[in-house]
């Protein structure tokens, strides 16, 4: 994976465990909405790292 791609799966993964710890003073139901999508974004940097192992 190149290193842009890897910041940018970083930074993303980042921001949005940021919204979640700010979110849990709001709203539970808003806290688990981010936690599923920072679980989801840092899955998909890992499924498209082994995709581009696996291509090589």
């Amino acid at each position: 994976m190149s290193k842009k791609m890897s910041l940018l799966f970083a930074v993303v993964s980042v921001l949005l465990m940021i919204a979640t710890a700010v979110s849990i003073s709001y709203s539970g139901w808003i806290a688990v909405l981010f936690l599923l999508l920072t679980l989801t974004s840092i899955a998909s940097g890992f499924i498209y790292k082994a995709r581009l192992r696996r291509m090589k």
